[in-house]
């Protein structure tokens, strides 16, 4: 039996589990100028929350706040937040919703997820890493490759602005008080 699979079937596991936001990143990179350089950039304002059932299955959703971009330079940044791209304004809400996941290997689970921007959801197939840490809380880590123009962000003058996303979470979940 894999490292995945006991803790999913342990008695510890079953329960509410919290996002941990000050060990946590959601961590993003898109080519620009066309692909001669990388925009990098993170966003800083998030939350979660998952269960895990008793028979095992897992479900939970993550609310990452538009707004909360950042890429270092501030006139991009707010031309990121505007309708543009974004429009964090009338869409503040970048929400991953999760509905179960199965076991990929000792370390790693496959991800069913859906993501949503600007009022479009796509599915959101993931792979992300497991690790129990010595404080009991879990870690997992994922990136996947989305395209924009399917989640409504445009914002691609000239063509300037590469049409793939990279993604990238490290995100920390402890139980849940209570």
């Amino acid at each position: 039996m894999s490292t995945v699979t006991t803790f999913l079937s342990s008695p510890e596991a079953v329960g509410s589990w919290t996002l941990v936001p000050g060990r946590s990143r959601f961590d993003f990179k898109n080519k620009t100028f066309w692909g001669l350089t990388n925009v990098k950039g993170r966003f800083t304002d998030f939350s979660g929350e998952g269960q895990i059932g008793q028979d095992g299955k897992v479900w939970g959703k993550l609310v990452i706040k538009a707004a909360s971009l950042q890429t270092g330079i501030r006139q991009r940044d707010n031309h990121l937040r505007s309708p543009d791209f974004f429009d964090a304004e009338h869409y503040p809400d970048i929400v991953v919703t999760v509905d179960g996941v199965d076991v990929a290997h000792d370390d790693a689970v496959n991800v069913r997820a859906e993501m949503t921007i600007c009022g479009n959801t796509v599915a959101l197939p993931l792979t992300a890493s497991v690790a129990r840490l010595d404080d009991g809380a879990v870690r997992l880590t994922t990136t996947a490759l989305v395209k924009r123009e399917q989640l409504g962000v445009s914002g691609n003058i000239a063509g300037m602005v590469g049409s793939t996303t990279t993604v990238s979470a490290d995100a920390v979940f402890r139980r849940a008080a209570g």
